[in-house]
């Protein structure tokens, strides 16, 4: 019994699943080398930066999340275009265990909502007393204010926390019992921003403020826009999910097709070397 060329060069390995995953990983290792880039930019620029008050350096971050996604897609682009399996598996298992833990943590932020905004609450009133320590970090508090309409994060008192706006008598600056422009109520006319348009609010009451600037807090209109907006929220989940499934999927389909070429291998190699497989073939 002869064998055919076309059963010696017959492959489980669709190029379909192989090529598609090496093409899906390399789309997301150089978004990773981009990150990375941005990350290290940033730290060269800025040595320290006051963004830093947030818990941790936002070019930290991007640096360790770039350099994290580097290895992964490292590990699934060589895998798929090498048939590796061991780098494959490894980039399926780090892939899934990545998914759980953003699964858990949006589990444990749902439960834990009280303590997620304790800690919110304590990242914004860090940021507030460091408003003019950085410009970064002021462009970025004065855009969610004005985004979101608010001011300070429970209320436009909260700004008392910063050592410019503090209303305490000992205090010197021009700004005393003041708040960021960011705050205040503009009207649609005015085409030149009054940067001092919340002096001396601080001193007034409640109702009185808010013939001036928005009074109310940051955290509440965050928290209420979250709750207005869960479908665009789940939407964006589902978005950042869908890669990492589409990920584990191709990864474990491409391991199961090696793993039945090399079953297909070792029995065309022991058949081979077959005594009895020989005799008849003479015959």
């Amino acid at each position: 019994m002869a064998r055919t060329k076309s059963d010696e060069e017959f492959t489980f390995v669709s190029p379909v699943v192989k090529y598609l995953l090496f093409f899906f990983n390399m789309i997301f290792w150089v978004i990773a080398l981009i990150l990375i880039s941005i990350g290290v930019y940033s730290r060269i620029v800025k040595h320290e930066t006051a963004l830093a008050c947030l818990s941790v350096d936002p070019a930290l971050i991007l640096m360790i999340v770039g350099i994290l996604m580097f290895f992964i897609t490292f590990c699934g682009c060589v895998g798929s275009l090498r048939e590796n399996i061991c780098l494959l598996q490894t980039f399926c298992i780090i892939l899934t265990i990545i998914f759980l833990l953003q699964l858990v943590a949006g589990i444990l932020g749902f439960v834990f909502s009280d303590k997620a905004r304790g800690k919110v609450t304590e990242m914004v009133d860090n940021a507030i007393e460091h408003y003019r320590d950085d410009i970064d970090l002021q462009n970025l508090i004065d855009y969610g204010q004005k985004q979101f309409n608010c001011c300070g994060g429970i209320s436009y008192v909260d700004w008392s926390k910063n050592m410019y706006f503090n209303c305490s008598k000992e205090n010197p600056s021009r700004e005393r019992c003041s708040v960021p422009f960011s705050c205040c109520l503009l009207s649609k006319e005015e085409t030149v921003i009054n940067t001092m348009c919340g002096h001396g609010v601080q001193r007034l009451d409640y109702l009185e403020a808010s013939a001036f600037i928005n009074t109310n807090g940051c955290i509440d209109k965050v928290v209420n826009w979250i709750h207005s907006n869960l479908f665009l929220l789940g939407g964006i989940a589902l978005g950042l999910a869908i890669p990492q499934l589409v990920g584990i999927l191709l990864s474990q389909i491409l391991i199961n097709q090696i793993q039945d070429q090399i079953k297909l291998q070792n029995y065309n190699q022991q058949h081979r070397s077959d005594p009895w497989m020989k005799q008849s073939r003479k015959n």
